[in-house]
This record gives C-alpha cells, sequence and structure tokens, in this order.
C-alpha cells in the first residue's frame, strides 16, 4: 500500500487572503500574486476543516462551503466550543453584521444566528451539520457516531448546508 498519497492530502496549504470585517475573503484578485502590497491580510489552511476537503474535492458546491464557513465563524464568535477553564479573552470583531454592539452583544447576536441557521436546517441534518462544520469531525466520524451508513452523511450534510445558505441568504 502506497501511503504517499495519504500523506499529501494532510499537508498544509496555506494561502495569503484579505481580512475583511467579515472574516477572510475567499476570493480577491488584488492578492492573487501572494502577499498583498496594503491592507490587512492573514494566512490561511485551505485543509483546516473537513468541509474545506470537501469542497476541494467537488463534494460541496460554493455556496454550501460559504454556509458551512459562516455557520462556523458565528460558532466561534459566540464562543460556544466547550472550554476548560473561564476564558477572559473576549472576540473582538470590528465591523460586520454586528458593527455598534458591545462584545456582550456581538456574542448573543452570533449565538441568535448559530441557533437560526441550525434550526433552519432541521433536527435530524443540523446533527451532521454541527459535528462537521464547528466541531471538525471528518465524515465518517460523523456517520459512525450517529450511527448511520457509510457515505450517507454526504447527501445529509449537502442538504443540510442548503437550508442554511438560505437562511444565510448565500447565492
Amino acid at each position: 500500500m502506497d501511503d504517499t498519497a495519504g500523506q499529501t492530502d494532510r499537508k498544509a496549504h496555506y494561502v495569503t487572503r484579505e481580512l475583511t470585517s467579515e472574516g477572510p475573503r475567499r476570493t480577491s484578485a488584488r492578492y492573487k500574486g501572494g502577499a498583498p502590497k496594503r491592507g490587512r491580510s492573514v494566512t490561511v489552511n485551505l485543509r483546516e476543516s473537513p468541509l474545506s476537503w470537501l469542497h476541494a474535492r467537488g463534494h460541496l458546491t460554493d455556496r454550501q462551503f460559504d454556509a458551512g464557513e459562516r455557520l462556523r465563524a458565528d460558532w466561534e464568535r459566540a464562543q460556544l466550543a466547550p472550554s476548560i477553564t473561564m476564558r477572559w479573552d473576549p472576540v473582538r470583531v470590528k465591523g460586520g453584521p454586528d458593527a455598534g454592539l458591545s462584545p456582550s452583544e456581538r456574542q448573543l447576536a452570533a449565538k441568535r444566528r448559530f441557533d437560526e441557521a441550525t434550526a433552519q436546517a432541521g433536527p435530524g441534518l443540523s446533527d451532521v451539520l454541527w459535528r462537521v462544520a464547528c466541531a471538525g469531525e471528518s465524515l465518517p466520524d460523523a456517520e459512525k457516531a450517529l450511527s448511520w451508513p457509510a457515505r450517507s452523511g454526504k447527501l445529509v450534510l449537502g442538504l443540510a448546508l442548503d437550508r442554511v445558505a438560505q437562511y444565510y441568504r448565500i447565492r
């Protein structure tokens, strides 16, 4: 068995993206040649989440991928990830949909958007959506945890992401 193909899939793929108030911009003509000449930028690992892995292989459309990334951004802004100790670092996000709100109000607004988006996905679809888009589980691991047949999660995840894209009004 040749393990070199598996090793190349696991390597990081870093790109420089323009940093906007909504997060890193996925495409930008200004940054095609590498680092930006001015403005703020961030280096992003495109193979960081299972969603990017699925998107890179053509299993998710651009619309579905963007919906999953928006959901994960709201999940992170709402600080819904489990933590072991007290967290003293507030989420600092300037601009975007929560401009003019205090840090606590931004966190509550992000939690409301997250709750509404997962409710839009539906009770049977939100489980795999949260596991893959937010918790970072691989699709096979999510299928096993939910006691689903193998290769059924891709279809269900696509349906859930379509509903979330509708909630976020992504075209």
